[in-house]
């Protein structure tokens, strides 16, 4: 199951945006201002910002997540928005014993489905520790060769063994990571992410974080969602054709 948390963001990240939306449109001076600055004015300098399309201020807000339950498939979809900062759980030096895997509900749905894929996560499992257990014992023999003492040898020999081992592993192979990206971001990676198109997996995070975020910036993200809640599809013949649907969804998110 997936676990999103929101770690960390910009303190008052409506007020900074307002701070850079005024700065835009009034004489305003660096030691004023947040001057005026109510919630009311706030959310005004938020809502012209919206009507206007000018999105550069709301980069000045960034948010952090904790990511966790999702799939090494689904790091390869997320790492291709560039504007944001990964970090995320290295194979290479953390072991995966017994690895947690993320079991598509397609496949969970039709018994014959499941029962393969549970087989070939049990294998794959095996494989992984096999090939853990005879690289770890050519490294150690390796680095005693070489003067290390036995927990050093010990060590540094279960290290490299797993940094090639872990190539059996698979794409539902669970991982962790912190996310950052600024609001704008946020904002592009919500209009593809959240849409009905994207990939089921990715879908699910991209909605869990648009709830998080919408707790502590309201306005900003009042009307970020799946592209089709501005205006129509723009998937053309691809189009999930549930756009209300989708609308009354993220309306009550």
């Amino acid at each position: 199951m997936i676990n999103v948390q929101l770690l960390a963001y910009t303190p008052e990240p409506e007020k900074t945006i307002a701070c850079a939306a005024k700065l835009c449109y009034s004489p305003a001076e660096i030691d004023t201002i947040k001057d005026g600055l109510t919630d009311e004015k706030t959310a005004s300098f938020i809502d012209m910002l919206n009507n206007i399309g000018h999105e550069s201020p709301i980069e000045h807000a960034s948010f952090t997540f904790g990511i966790e339950g999702v799939s090494r498939s689904l790091l390869a979809q997320i790492t291709r928005h560039r504007m944001a900062s990964f970090s995320v759980q290295s194979q290479r030096y953390v072991a995966e014993d017994a690895f947690e895997f993320v079991l598509p509900p397609e496949i969970e749905a039709v018994p014959e489905a499941k029962e393969e894929f549970l087989r070939a996560m049990k294998e794959d499992q095996e494989h992984y520790d096999r090939l853990t257990e005879i690289l770890k014992k050519k490294h150690y023999e390796d680095f005693l060769s070489q003067g290390l003492s036995e927990k050093a040898a010990a060590n540094k020999a279960e290290k490299k063994a797993i940094e090639d081992a872990r190539f059996v592993l698979p794409n539902a192979c669970t991982t962790k990571m912190v996310a950052t990206m600024n609001a704008r971001s946020l904002k592009n990676f919500f209009a593809i992410r959240c849409c009905n198109r994207a990939q089921w997996e990715i879908r699910e995070l991209a909605t869990l974080m648009l709830a998080e975020v919408r707790k502590v910036a309201p306005h900003i993200f009042a009307n970020m969602g799946p592209s089709c809640l501005n205006g129509p599809c723009p998937e053309g013949k691809m189009s999930c054709g549930k756009i209300l649907e989708v609308r009354e969804k993220f309306a009550n998110l």
